[in-house]
């Protein structure tokens, strides 16, 4: 798997990750969020502008195996479409996660982590990633705590978290229980 910043050429994709994404939500009872509108464009551009938007994309070539990529420096090159995306802004000094989806065809392949991971490597003197999410969805809060996040008390969130769970209120998310969660930063043998 290769993760980069997509090329504007790829926003589309994205846009159709997250509405195959989102068609999970309506075996729930939750209609509105399976049918809430993909980022839009300009939204992507901005992220894809500040370095801050990721895509995931599959490997080319037999067996897993990617091509060398063009000036042969060896590194793998992306095979076909987008599989996955996520993007974050700085919030209170941690890399706050904004979105992350994978298509429903790639799911279950550690993809969400990879992207997860790279983001963390991002934002480098972060001093924890964090996100808001449905706590009670199983590909959700569930799984996040799986990946060493843990679900924040009211009195742990920082006021950029505080900001964000209001405006998700606003926008009516509350309407299933919401979380927000804190993964400290890895130790990492490179120092980043």
């Amino acid at each position: 798997m290769v993760i980069r910043t997509p090329d504007a050429s790829d926003l589309a994709a994205l846009q159709e990750i997250e509405r195959a994404a989102g068609e999970a939500f309506r075996g729930l009872g939750m209609a509105s969020i399976a049918d809430d509108d993909p980022p839009s464009v300009d939204e992507l551009l901005r992220y894809r502008a500040a370095r801050r938007l990721l895509a995931a994309y599959g490997e080319s070539g037999r067996g897993g195996r990617g091509k060398a990529a063009p000036g042969g420096r060896g590194k793998a090159a992306p095979g076909g479409p987008p599989v996955g995306y996520l993007f974050w802004e700085p919030v209170d000094g941690c890399v706050h996660i904004e979105q992350v989806s994978v298509h429903p065809d790639h799911a279950r392949r550690g993809v969400g982590r990879a992207l997860i991971d790279r983001a963390e490597g991002e934002g480098r003197g972060a001093a924890a990633l964090t996100l808001t999410t449905f706590a009670e969805v199983p590909w959700n809060a569930p799984y996040y705590t799986r990946l060493g996040f843990r679900v924040l008390d009211d009195g742990e969130l920082t006021p950029g978290l505080r900001e964000i769970r209001a405006e998700e209120a606003r926008r009516g998310l509350d309407r299933w229980p919401r979380v927000g969660m804190r993964r400290p930063r890895a130790a990492r043998a490179d120092g980043r």
